[in-house]
């Protein structure tokens, strides 16, 4: 049980520290960050439960005001914001990316957690983020789908680096990376 809330908490550290990387904001205002990346490690490391309470809790902490999104943001005006659907869908992305890394065992772990980031970490959260952006910028689906295809090239290198690191991760400790254990 340590072992589970020490991981968790090490993970939501984890995506705090990605925020320290500065963040470029787009005119619409959501920024490119490299914070879900992070979302993309809780899910191909911890797998998918560890990985969404993880994710949970790191936005509990942003929730209560703590400055941990890019840029030193916080509080509850963010669940109101155009990242609102990102922020809404990032729990729900590490489920699933930790899901299909948990469950897809027949492929090596770098091309299983790459293309788990790919299907969690990208089409997952920008299905949230796109529905968020639709109703904060009163913008159609469709509009809003186009303002996200400026995070896809960056979001797949993000993908591509969760792979390789859950597989590097796997070869120099294999009992730490839970979403095989």
């Amino acid at each position: 049980m340590e072992k589970n809330v020490a991981h968790i908490a090490l993970y939501a550290a984890l995506i705090a520290a990605l925020g320290l990387i500065p963040k470029i904001t787009l005119a619409f205002g959501v920024p490119i960050t490299a914070q879900s990346l992070g979302v993309m490690l809780c899910g191909t490391v911890l797998g998918a439960r560890r990985g969404a309470l993880a994710v949970l809790l790191f936005l509990l902490l942003v929730a209560l005001g703590l400055p941990l999104l890019a840029g030193g943001r916080g509080g509850l005006g963010l669940f109101a914001s155009p990242t609102a659907g990102f922020l809404i869908g990032f729990p729900v992305a590490a489920f699933v990316t930790g899901l299909i890394t948990e469950k897809w065992r027949g492929a090596p772990l770098a091309l299983a957690a790459g293309i788990a980031s790919v299907i969690g970490g990208i089409i997952v959260m920008y299905a949230f983020g796109i529905v968020g952006m639709s109703v904060t910028l009163d913008k159609s689906l469709s509009e809003a789908a186009m303002l996200v295809t400026a995070f896809i090239p960056g979001d797949v290198l993000k993908a591509a680096i969760a792979g390789m690191l859950t597989a590097a991760l796997a070869k120099a400790r294999p009992a730490y990376v839970l979403s095989r254990a």
